[in-house]
């Protein structure tokens, strides 16, 4: 069976940033399962993906347009330490979720300087190329719960949390 629209893929893969770190990588037990055209992985690597069958080895590299996006300075902004609500000890590297006119966005706190603190809500890959290797490890029809939920569902999917 081909990959393409409504299908669940699972797959095992490895995702290296140009200087060859690995970013991530699945489990070797526990390959991630998608649902797709429903927008779960990125985009650059669901249409390198499309029409791909059980077996299949694929080595795409993703330019960061078709990844994450690009870097926006303007995501990067300095706000006043009582905006954390009293975390006692903020450090660099730390993330939180700040709501924003986009919704929910996740910041990663850049420097702290005093009463002031920069935040960076650019996604820690944003103006990165992603280099995937992925081995298809099994493709079959979505379920209609699937398709009405948008995510696949059981081992390596998403799960619902009451």
């Amino acid at each position: 069976m081909q990959i393409g629209p409504d299908k669940v893929v699972t797959m095992h893969y490895t995702v290296k940033n140009d200087s060859g770190e690995v970013l991530d990588r699945s489990d070797k037990n526990e390959p991630i399962s998608y649902l797709h055209g429903a927008g779960g992985i990125v985009p650059g690597l669901e249409s390198a993906l499309e029409g791909k069958v059980t077996g299949d080895r694929v080595s795409v590299s993703v330019p960061a347009a078709q990844a994450y996006g690009e870097r926006d300075p303007a995501l990067v902004q300095q706000v006043p330490r009582r905006a954390f609500g009293g975390t006692p000890k903020l450090e660099p590297g730390m993330r939180f979720q700040a709501q924003s006119d986009h919704g929910a966005r996740t910041v990663t706190v850049v420097r702290v300087q005093g009463d002031m603190v920069t935040i960076d809500g650019n996604h820690p890959l944003a103006g990165q190329n992603l280099n995937f290797d992925v081995e298809i490890a099994g493709v079959r029809e979505a379920s209609s719960e699937e398709l009405t939920h948008g995510h696949v569902h059981g081992p390596g999917g998403h799960h619902h949390h009451d």
